[in-house]
């Protein structure tokens, strides 16, 4: 079966990899790129999975330009639910990427985290298979959430400390106890 998968970073595509390879699927990477906020964060992701595909022979398709701004717009007054646009804005692109180049199927690293609401993933997902035409295929990698870490810090890879978009770096290091008041 020949697979695209959604890459979010290569640290959370290790142990997804290792699944879908054992269970005998050619894969192909996808990084999209749009929703990640700053953008040295995404560069850092991005030359991350590069170097990572490398080693391990894989070829990934890196999303072209950079819409943070357009993404950030589509966004705006929908914060509450951003992580199900966020969802939806990259399984979509995902999906079109993979009906174009006749895979089989297409999947996310977004299912080996164990921060992700994978029922939603799932839902989401699938509909937009359905409708797209291609197979939205399951797995649930976070039983293999703590192998990922150990062997992205084996491999001294780049390891991000939030999601990606700039909601979730706030949420991440803004404390409420940053400000000090002054006498």
């Amino acid at each position: 079966m020949k697979v695209l998968l959604h890459i979010c970073c290569a640290p959370c595509s290790i142990f997804p990899i290792e699944v879908l390879k054992k269970e005998g699927a050619e894969i192909m990477g996808f990084f999209f790129r749009h929703n990640i906020h700053p953008y040295t964060e995404c560069m850092k992701r991005e030359q991350t999975l590069k170097e990572y595909a490398e080693r391990i022979n894989l070829k990934v398709i890196y999303q072209k330009g950079y819409e943070l701004e357009k993404f950030l717009q589509q966004l705006v007054f929908r914060e509450s639910g951003r992580c199900r646009f966020c969802y939806h804005k990259r399984l979509l692109a995902a999906c079109k990427v993979a009906k174009k180049g006749n895979f089989d199927a297409f999947t996310s690293t977004l299912l080996y985290s164990k921060f992700q609401n994978h029922d939603l993933i799932y839902a989401i997902g699938k509909a937009i298979g359905k409708k797209e035409g291609v197979n939205f295929l399951y797995r649930d990698f976070r039983n293999g959430w703590k192998h990922g870490i150990q062997e992205s810090k084996k491999e001294k890879m780049y390891r991000q400390q939030y999601c990606g978009c700039i909601y979730s770096e706030k949420q991440r290091y803004f404390k409420t106890n940053n400000f000090r008041t002054s006498a």
